[in-house]
């Protein structure tokens, strides 16, 4: 079983930044995109950024020029700048991960981590 381990979530103001992290096991062999999708109460798990294999991102309008998403150098690790944060940010943020190689493919998810901006 693939464990991803997230850090980083917490309380801030609106305003405010926080930087999330999501690390795959090292060992873990081709992966193509790593995501972050948050839920609030409520509401649906919703596709917040992704990034693939390539560098490629992909962001959610509501958090464009806010929000950045990037690959550690390892590869293995993903995050999630958010800046100028709103209380409608304010969520349980997951990280995904998917993986391809010749004989499969996976799909991986992290614990999730809070996520709450006070106005």
């Amino acid at each position: 079983q693939v464990q991803l381990v997230e850090s980083g979530g917490g309380l801030v103001q609106a305003g405010g930044s926080l930087r999330l992290s999501c690390a795959a096991p090292r060992n873990i062999v081709g992966i193509n995109v790593m995501a972050w999708y948050r839920q609030a109460p409520g509401k649906q798990r919703e596709l917040v950024a992704d990034i693939s294999s390539g560098g490629r991102t992909n962001y959610v309008d509501s958090v464009k020029g806010r929000f950045t998403i990037s690959r550690g150098n390892a590869k293995n690790t993903v995050y999630l700048q958010m800046n100028s944060l709103k209380p409608e940010d304010t969520a349980v943020y997951y990280c995904r991960v998917n993986t391809v190689t010749m004989i499969k493919k996976g799909d991986y998810w992290g614990q999730g981590t809070q996520v709450t901006v006070s106005s």
